[in-house]
C-alpha cells in the first residue's frame, strides 16, 4: 500500500488536494517534511502523510472527524 501526501485546507471549507504518493515510508516522510517547510506557511494549509490502499480510502481517513481522547490524568475512570 502506498503513502499519500495531501495538502489539507481548513477554510473556508475543508478541502484535500493530493500532491503525490510513495511506496516507502522513509521517502514519503522526508518529502512531507520538505513540503511542510515550503508550503504550509505560504499556502495556509497543513501537509499530511497517510497510509492507505487507494486515494479514496486516504481521503476518507483524512476527512474523518476524530473525537478528542480524554487525558489519562484527568480523573475520569
Amino acid at each position: 500500500m502506498p503513502y499519500y501526501i495531501y495538502k489539507v485546507f481548513e477554510t473556508p471549507i475543508r478541502r484535500l488536494e493530493k500532491i503525490e504518493s510513495h511506496e516507502a515510508f522513509r521517502a514519503a516522510s522526508a518529502r512531507a517534511k520538505e513540503l511542510r517547510r515550503e508550503l504550509a506557511l505560504s499556502e495556509g494549509c497543513t501537509v499530511r502523510n497517510i497510509f492507505a490502499e487507494n486515494e479514496l480510502q486516504a481521503e476518507l481517513l483524512l476527512s474523518e472527524v476524530r473525537e478528542m481522547q480524554s487525558d489519562p490524568g484527568d480523573g475520569d475512570y
